[in-house]
């Protein structure tokens, strides 16, 4: 009886390993077609960076403050917190207190988060 709902447990997964090899032979596939039969003329014009019609002016290359990059991640840190407010804003009425009391919580944390940020000078600009 275990050996039968073993096997029945391999036979329900095996459709998705065949998607699964399928995709990736696939990808595999394309990826090296398009390596050697795509085409391959290298110039000085083609290796340039294209900047939308402008000349490029400098080195690519030059460092710069690492403050753009903590913007960047702190607003998608917050933003795709704030993504979980909309499930509960939309059982709201479902959750009762207990839901409220856990999304004041969520919010505290959100805010304490925000004012460790602040208070480390993340947001400061020099």
């Amino acid at each position: 009886m275990t050996f039968l709902i073993a096997e029945n447990g391999v036979q329900t997964y095996l459709p998705i390993l065949f998607m699964f090899i399928a995709a990736m032979g696939f990808i595999v596939t394309s990826m090296l077609a398009t390596h050697y039969l795509g085409p391959k003329r290298k110039s000085k014009i083609k290796d340039e960076a294209f900047e939308c019609g402008i000349e490029s002016q400098g080195n690519a290359r030059t460092p710069f403050s690492i403050k753009y990059f903590l913007v960047a991640i702190l607003f998608v840190l917050f933003d795709v917190e704030v993504i979980f407010m909309y499930p509960w804003a939309v059982n709201f009425k479902n959750l009762g207190v207990l839901g409220l009391i856990e999304m004041f919580m969520f919010m505290g944390f959100l805010v304490l988060g925000l004012l460790y940020i602040i208070k480390k000078g993340a947001l400061k600009w020099e």
